[in-house]
């Protein structure tokens, strides 16, 4: 069966920063659903496949967005943390979501026992982000929070489309990602080499855009080098914190 990240016409849209880049807002829905498979694709990245009746109206317009997941955690409020939907399928009432295992917080502790029949309740996404595809260049950068995305984003970009992927992973957990782009891809060991070979990059020629998302301090850093030391336009670029050093639950767009 095959699993698509094909959307339905969104319901609001705007332009953001008078660029290409389009926002839409979809009606918020809580859905409850139930797991129907769980395999570990890597040492330290489980996929789940949910299903429900509910996900027959489900969108997810871009490769970034974010569905908010409610974990039970034996008291009265649910622990909340924000996935990228990998893939979904609405005549299938399929989705699926990718969990990195790295700590111990409640989406780890979830995911790492996650069985066929237990149910997950998520929320959104509240709205997409579409960056276009025509781009003359690409470049897509972070870390394994940030390889769901990036591994979807790829598997949409239209044959032949140049593409720079830097992604910090272990080496363990590295894996094929399926795209036709023409990908320059460079697998990186740190956070701190990942820097180094974002400053090391020369960028294409023509208009680009760079997406970038992981450990909060190292994409203000990465954001920092492409603009104020690349000149890379200001307008072209989506910079997020997946997470950050010390900090629960931490999500939040750099401008």
């Amino acid at each position: 069966m095959t699993l698509s990240t094909k959307q339905k016409n969104p319901a609001m849209t705007e332009s953001a920063n008078g660029s290409r880049v389009r926002r839409v807002r979809h009606e918020l829905k809580r859905r409850e659903l139930t797991v129907v498979s769980v395999e570990s694709i890597t040492p330290h990245m489980r996929r789940v496949t949910l299903t429900g009746d509910s996900l027959e109206d489900f969108i997810s317009a871009s490769f970034d967005d974010h569905v908010k997941l409610f974990f039970p955690t034996g008291g009265d409020a649910p622990a909340m943390r924000d996935y990228t939907p990998r893939e979904y399928s609405n005549a299938d009432r399929r989705l699926v979501i990718e969990f990195a295992q790295h700590g111990d917080g409640p989406a780890a502790e979830w995911s790492a026992q996650a069985q066929p029949g237990q149910t997950l309740a998520i929320g959104g996404p509240r709205g997409s982000f579409i960056i276009p595809t025509d781009y003359q260049w690409h470049l897509l950068a972070g870390d394994e929070t940030a390889l769901p995305a990036i591994a979807r984003r790829l598997e949409e970009l239209p044959a032949g489309a140049r593409t720079i992927v830097l992604l910090n992973v272990d080496a363990a957990d590295r894996r094929e990602l399926k795209t036709q782009a023409a990908v320059e891809l460079h697998w990186l060991d740190s956070n701190e080499a990942l820097l180094d070979a974002a400053r090391a990059l020369s960028l294409p020629a023509g208009e680009g855009y760079a997406w970038c998302a992981g450990e909060a301090l190292t994409m203000a850093t990465l954001r920092k080098i492409l603009v104020d030391e690349k000149g890379h336009d200001r307008h072209a670029i989506r910079a997020a914190a997946y997470w950050k050093r010390g900090a629960a639950s931490h999500h939040e767009n750099l401008e």
